[in-house]
């Protein structure tokens, strides 16, 4: 197993429907991909020959923990000058990306209600950021 020096990290909230998780997660890596596509491997090829597109050269772990906790997160990568995604309530009642954009611009930030985050940074600041979460289960 390979050793990184880096962390990506999905943060969940705790009381998401499984098909919110499902969908907040996708949504929340592609922005670590396109800020960060030092991150993606090379594409896929089966025996046949078909080709597949690139993932991310290291996991991904998943963490949920209370509103509570998603907040401090926040809070703290914000603090450590990481670049975060997040996902908001809002999000899931709107259709497009602008519409997505204009529903986060609306609300201060201190006033979001995260339903996860994103964030790559160094292991250390990345399991600070975590502080309360649990591996998702």
């Amino acid at each position: 197993m390979s050793s990184f020096d880096t962390k990506i990290a999905v943060l969940l909230r705790d009381d998401l429907a499984s098909w919110q998780r499902l969908n907040v997660t996708a949504f929340l890596v592609s922005g670590i991909a396109h800020v960060t596509p030092e991150l993606m491997g090379e594409p896929y090829e089966d025996a046949d020959g078909t080709g597949y597109l690139p993932m991310f050269g290291q996991p991904v772990l998943v963490f949920s923990g209370t509103g509570d906790v998603l907040t401090a997160a926040h809070t703290r990568a914000l603090g450590r000058g990481l670049r975060i995604s997040i996902f908001t309530d809002e999000l899931f009642h709107t259709g497009n990306d602008v519409d997505n954009r204009a529903a986060v611009r609306a609300v201060p930030g201190e006033k979001l209600a995260l339903a996860g985050l994103a964030v790559h940074g160094p292991k250390n600041a990345v399991d600070k950021i975590l502080k309360g979460a649990s591996l998702h289960r």
